[in-house]
């Protein structure tokens, strides 16, 4: 199947406003990528980074009219706010092999292997999580995922209950119900990747040990195994609420984390955890530590 992917540049007050019209035309993915290599700073919580001079990117099915769709924005939007329309046919096999090329089994403390569909490994004394790209971030592939699939492949998750806070595609918790966890809570502030984590875990066998919530759905309480992989400042932002979720001696997994910001985590925390040695990867940093 091919698709029609549509792009425009335009400012970052127009640009929330573009993609909510291309949704609204039927896209179905609207994406903001930056059009002028301007630095990303790290956002608030719940924030999406707009860049000064944003492009607008929107895929819509093969039976879309762009032209149609271009007549439409141009009469919603002033034409002088919008630049470098450019209109693309993209095939899906050119996306899978992209992809493919780039996305190959990994192993994580020679216990943990994270394949994509058809390259499953079936080493003895291994398990075998599938996962395939989706909605939403972590695969593996980035640093502060992996920083934390080779913590929990290196620990004992026998029979344990772990809260994977801000669990994006699902890994982490799918990873650690692969490992023996008993159950995992995957709480995530975006409904698409509660939506990606329950496939998932559908994909691996493992949805009847997981548990999806909102932030504002989820019931604390004390759990045996923590793990938030992030960004520094919602992290820092949120250490008395994550640190509640441990039962004392319970582990915690930072990461999300850059190393210059390790000294800032580490004291938000510090009342609460007391840390061992980080770990660290490509200037990306683990923390882990026990509840006091």
């Amino acid at each position: 199947m091919a698709w029609h992917q549509i792009s425009v540049i335009t400012n970052e007050n127009t640009a929330p406003g573009l993609a909510d019209f291309f949704n609204t035309l039927g896209a179905v993915s609207v994406t903001y990528m930056d059009a002028e290599d301007e630095p990303v700073y790290e956002p608030a919580i719940g924030e999406t980074k707009i860049w000064r001079n944003t492009q607008v990117i929107a895929l819509f099915e093969w039976d879309a009219d762009p032209e149609l769709i271009k007549s439409l924005v141009y009469k919603q939007f002033e034409p002088a706010g919008l630049a470098g329309w450019l209109h693309e046919v993209v095939q899906d096999q050119e996306w899978e092999r992209a992809w493919m090329a780039f996305y190959k089994p990994m192993k994580f403390a020679d216990k943990l292997w994270v394949c994509p569909t058809d390259q499953e490994q079936t080493e003895p004394g291994t398990v075998c999580l599938t996962l395939d790209p989706g909605l939403a971030f972590g695969t593996g592939t980035h640093p502060t995922t992996a920083l934390c699939l080779e913590w929990l492949a290196s620990h004992d998750l026998t029979g344990k209950t772990v809260i994977d806070y801000g669990c994006g595609s699902g890994i982490l918790a799918i990873a650690a119900i692969l490992l023996g966890a008993k159950v995992a809570h995957a709480i995530d502030i975006d409904p698409q990747a509660l939506t990606a984590t329950y496939n998932n875990a559908q994909k691996n066998k493992v949805q009847d040990h997981i548990l999806c919530h909102q932030p504002e759905q989820f019931v604390p309480f004390q759990s045996d195994v923590v793990l938030a992989n992030i960004l520094a400042k919602p992290l820092i932002d949120m250490a008395g609420k994550i640190s509640r979720l441990l039962a004392p001696g319970g582990q915690l997994v930072l990461s999300g984390i850059l190393l210059e910001q390790a000294d800032a985590v580490i004291g938000a925390y510090q009342p609460y955890i007391g840390f061992k040695p980080l770990s660290q990867q490509d200037g990306w940093i683990r923390l882990e530590g026990s509840k006091r």
